[in-house]
């Protein structure tokens, strides 16, 4: 099984990077894209890299924003089969308070009419295929993450903050454990664990994603090291949202568990 980074913050001169995350999977039997990034930059490198975008089986989005879901059109118009797999509660709603006011960052513009057939919605935990799992968030209490973060949905007219119900974790499970995507983790990273190993009853041997720790303090991080550290995982690839400051702060405190997402990245388990 090997995930290649497609899209993240770090690109190199070939492989250009920009702020979004897309991941291309290859299980041996099926093609699966996590994510599209901002743009059709994900897509571009696929090429670079020799990975079809045609050929993905199955694509799945892990939350409305834009950095991981402006590509979706791009990616809609060079694979005519995929379904693209989304939480119910994903929909063009996402904001973020900046200087003051309200910025949108949610989904593409009618993304959701002009390729409806093509976009699957799920609740609850879905199965995607044999060891494929979906899990939505189950921890109670998110909108008060939300809240600190400045993130909010507009509901019927209402500003709510984000409770996060239209993230979603991409879970395999392996001979080894359970093997987690979460590209922004908004619910937490310990939640995130938490609810793949009650939901599947087994163990997180891997952790893939970004953290969204670019805003956190060195001591909270800190915190989140040893926590880390207590889950007893196995290896870490972070990136994206988690910031260098955080990653630099989690590697001093794991050591080589903890590796940095990058564009090219091959990741093989």
């Amino acid at each position: 099984m090997k995930a290649t980074v497609l899209t993240d913050n770090i690109g190199t001169e070939s492989l250009p990077g920009e702020w979004g995350l897309s991941i291309y999977i290859e299980t041996g039997e099926l093609n699966i894209l996590l994510d599209c990034g901002a743009s059709a930059l994900f897509r571009q490198n696929a090429e670079s890299l020799g990975l079809d975008i045609a050929a993905v089986d199955m694509a799945v989005l892990s939350h409305a924003h834009y950095d991981h879901a402006d590509g979706m059109a791009d990616f809609f118009r060079h694979n005519r089969r995929a379904k693209f797999y989304l939480q119910s509660a994903a929909a063009e709603n996402c904001y973020k308070i900046e200087e003051g006011e309200y910025k949108y960052i949610g989904l593409p513009s009618h993304i959701l009419q002009d390729f409806a057939p093509r976009i699957q919605q799920v609740d609850g935990p879905f199965q995607l295929a044999d060891g494929v799992w979906l899990l939505p968030h189950a921890t109670p209490g998110l909108a008060e993450a939300g809240k600190q973060a400045n993130m909010y949905r507009l509901c019927n007219g209402e500003w709510q903050p984000d409770d996060f119900a239209h993230e979603q974790s991409l879970v395999f499970e392996r001979p080894e454990g359970l093997v987690v995507f979460n590209s922004c983790s908004h619910g937490g990273v310990l939640n995130i664990i938490r609810e793949a190993e009650e939901q599947l009853g087994r163990p997180v041997c891997r952790l893939i994603g970004g953290f969204h720790l670019y805003q956190q303090t060195p001591q909270q991080v800190q915190t989140l090291a040893g926590q880390l550290r207590q889950a007893g995982l196995t290896a870490i690839h972070t990136g994206h949202c988690t910031g260098e400051a955080a990653f630099d702060i989690l590697q001093q405190e794991l050591g080589q568990t903890v590796q940095q997402l990058r564009v090219g990245l091959e990741i093989t388990f």
